[in-house]
């Protein structure tokens, strides 16, 4: 196996990008964000922006926005790929008093969108959705807001409930009793909103309130999940520093996770810039050992799972994952094609009703992976890139275009390090 060293820095994180994005778009007057992410989610939630009527000046990773003054009616958004688009515009726009239309891809088309249109409708909304699927159709409405507890764990809805309590009456309060992604709640204070967070015996309640948002300017740390492939590298075959990489505490799963396989890795240069924390990470080549996941720490890993999944192969024993669903609902059902892609390049995996399980110490042969087999999920086509890198052979990998959607310089980055890809 070819020793891979080196230091790496990687684009704005895709979340906050987008979050930060969308509302700059409504907020008075200019935000600026500083190492935005370059992938087409990004440009999608661009888009809709625009067709609302705010304006975007590209100044390489810099972007400038005027929000709008006024948000344009009877207007169909086109989310692409992007469910964090779409969920967290539904809240933003749901009291805003305009006509829209949310529509996106065909992986985006077959997510559910009932989690986020039913407990907005509970807030006063007026949305529909094609039997709780897009496209989403959204009416003017009057919110009077009220309190709304989860009903999953997940972020995206949770933020666009908490957006939806900008334009309601009695604001809005949602009690989580899990922990899940938190960028909302830092960010919304940058733009002039007071997020309060009260913690609970369960977990914590969220209070967001009727309040303008004022532009604002936002230096964005590095993705974690892009950074995360390039320390899976590290773990198995070398030295990798990541430099500048986001490390908010609602994402470091991943680091949990590597704790317990053994991977050896630290953190330094730490500090908090625009309300998220950061820092470079070392990982350096380890003895992996087995492990087990479960429901309660899946929702801050969830992206890095079938990424852990492979690790797991090299690691001495079992690995199992349960409490995982959530990974059918991505943009492709990533529990079943993770298993799928491990048995093509000769790994032992055994798919369970929530997760899976994996052998490890056994031969990763490799072999080609076909466009069909990553299903066009940008998430499968950079692990199986891991996959083959790190198996006895390597091989052909279709689809790659797919790695666009959040990390488009990916294999660019890879070649430059010497990594074996061609």
């Amino acid at each position: 196996m070819i020793r891979f060293e080196g230091e790496f820095s990687f684009s704005g994180d895709k979340s906050v990008t987008q979050r930060a994005i969308l509302l700059g778009g409504v907020a008075q007057g200019e935000t600026v964000i500083c190492g935005a992410a370059q992938g087409k989610d990004a440009q999608t939630a661009l888009s809709c922006i625009s067709a609302l009527g705010a304006e975007v000046k590209h100044l390489g990773e810099t972007l400038v926005i005027k929000g709008a003054p006024r948000l344009k009616s009877a207007v169909s958004l086109d989310c692409g790929n992007s469910a964090t688009c779409m969920r967290l515009l539904t809240g933003l726009l749901s009291g805003k008093g305009i006509e829209a239309t949310l529509f996106g891809d065909g992986s985006l088309s077959r997510r559910p969108m009932a989690r986020v249109a039913e407990p907005l409708t509970r807030l006063g909304a007026r949305i529909e959705t094609e039997l709780g699927k897009p496209p989403i159709y959204i009416s003017p409405a009057f919110l009077t807001g009220g309190e709304i507890a989860l009903s999953i764990p997940s972020a995206q809805v949770k933020s666009a409930l908490m957006l939806a309590g900008l334009d309601a009456k009695n604001g809005v309060f949602v009690v989580e009793n899990h922990p899940t992604r938190d960028h909302t709640e830092r960010m919304l204070p940058l733009f002039g909103a007071p997020v309060s967070v009260t913690k609970t015996e369960q977990g914590k309640r969220i209070f967001t309130q009727k309040c303008g948002l004022k532009g604002t300017e936002i230096d964005v740390a590095g993705d974690l999940s892009s950074a995360a492939y390039f320390m899976a590298l590290g773990a198995l075959k070398g030295r990798v520093l990541c430099k500048n990489v986001g490390v908010n505490p609602t994402r470091t799963g991943i680091f949990k996770a590597f704790k317990k396989l053994g991977v050896r890795f630290s953190l330094s240069n730490e500090r908090t810039v625009s309300g998220e924390p950061r820092a470079d990470v070392l990982v350096e080549k380890s003895e992996l050992k087995a492990v087990k996941i479960t429901a309660e720490e899946i929702p801050l890993m969830i992206d890095e799972l079938p990424l852990i999944a492979i690790l797991c192969l090299f690691a001495n024993g079992e690995s199992t994952v349960s409490g995982a669903s959530e990974l059918k609902e991505k943009e492709s059902d990533r529990l079943s094609g993770t298993v799928r892609l491990i048995r093509a390049l000769g790994g032992e995996a055994e798919e369970t009703t929530d997760g899976w399980r994996i052998r490890g110490d056994t031969r990763l042969v490799g072999g080609d992976v076909p466009t069909a087999l990553i299903g066009g999920d940008h998430r499968l086509c950079m692990t199986a890139a891991i996959a083959l890198l790190s198996s006895e052979k390597g091989g052909m990998l279709s689809g790659v275009n797919a790695c666009n959607v959040s990390f488009p310089e990916f294999f660019e980055k890879l070649k430059s390090a010497g990594a074996g890809v061609e």
